[in-house]
């Protein structure tokens, strides 16, 4: 688990605020930061807060070695199978989950305190603190502080170490295939639990709202959802409302497409492998007017039926933009 943890981030901190719907993070791992890096010290400039750079912070030098020691004390301790050393490897890394912590509290507090008197924004008495863990509110930005996949990683394996000492206690029994077994598939849960789903997510009709119209989805047959790259989920009533959206985010921000499909009720599919039907007797909730299917002989007997063609996903993007540059240049004009 720990070297695993070398190679996934260790914790994470979200913020989300207004102008940023999409939500900005910075990942935190053994050796570097990563994420929108750039655009929070950009950001931190203006209440006068240090920029954040990897090679300001020790820690990014010394922890993959602490862990990649970790690990060979741990293997070291299981084939010398001696009680000592095991509760030695036990204090050892519980000392330094709490210094790391207390560390990691440091670091937040020195930065959320020792503020540029000289910023453009000052608010008497204010500091930036960023939680340890869980939620808090500063000024008009949300920050939530939470383990990513590495922190759970070294949560469990402090976890497996503390099994292993309560066995050696006598205070739990099980069989050694059953010890296996529960690490392994605890590990293989903590694996899942850090992956993002790239599937849709339903879409509660008559409940949820679209992103882009605000009108709430009714229909299951003209519905649409857009997931980003950071695994954001948004819901529209229409595919034109969804060609809208991708249009103001970029669509390099979004990683997946999904469509209603027209012959089901509500049912997404992959909307680049999709077929797609664009007429006015396909009447869509804000007037965009294409269905969706799955099947292309589906969507060849509605288009005949309508004197129209099956189109695929890159020609109804591609009409989208023709007919938005058509209607800039008419009020340009």
């Amino acid at each position: 688990m720990l070297i695993a943890a070398l190679f996934v981030p260790v914790w994470v901190i979200y913020l989300d605020a207004p102008q940023y719907p999409e939500g900005l993070s910075l990942q935190i791992w053994a050796h570097k930061l990563s994420g929108d890096v750039d655009v929070i010290n950009g950001l931190n400039h203006y209440i006068g807060m240090k920029t954040l750079h990897t090679e300001d912070f020790i820690e990014f030098k010394l922890l993959p070695f602490l862990l990649s020691g970790f690990a060979v004390f741990f293997l070291i301790t299981a084939f010398i199978d001696r009680k000592r050393w095991l509760y030695s490897a036990f204090l050892a890394f519980l000392l330094f989950g709490i210094i790391a912590m207390v560390d990691f509290w440091k670091w937040e507090y020195e930065y959320g305190h020792d503020l540029d008197p000289n910023a453009a924004i000052r608010v008497p008495g204010m500091a930036y603190q960023p939680p340890l863990i869980g939620f808090k509110q500063l000024l008009n930005f949300g920050a939530f502080s939470i383990p990513d996949v590495g922190g759970w990683l070294f949560i469990g394996a402090g976890i497996a170490l503390l099994i292993a000492l309560l066995k050696e206690k006598n205070m739990i029994k099980f069989r050694k295939k059953s010890i296996r077994t529960h690490l392994f598939l605890g590990v293989w849960i903590l694996f899942i639990t850090g992956c993002q789903s790239s599937g849709p997510v339903p879409i509660a009709l008559n409940q949820d709202n679209c992103d882009y119209c605000r009108m709430t989805i009714s229909d299951g047959h003209f519905g649409a959802e857009a997931i980003t790259g950071k695994g954001r989920v948004y819901k529209f009533d229409d595919v034109s409302c969804l060609l809208g959206f991708a249009q103001d985010q970029g669509s390099k921000n979004i990683r997946s497409y999904f469509v209603h499909d027209w012959t089901q009720a509500n049912v997404l599919i992959d909307a680049t492998k999709a077929v797609f039907v664009h007429h006015e007797a396909m009447k869509s909730p804000m007037g965009g007017n294409i269905a969706a299917f799955s099947d292309q002989e589906a969507a060849g007997e509605v288009a005949s039926k309508h004197g129209s063609t099956a189109i695929s996903w890159e020609q109804v993007v591609s009409t989208y933009h023709s007919a938005n540059d058509a209607e800039t240049q008419d009020h340009t004009h």
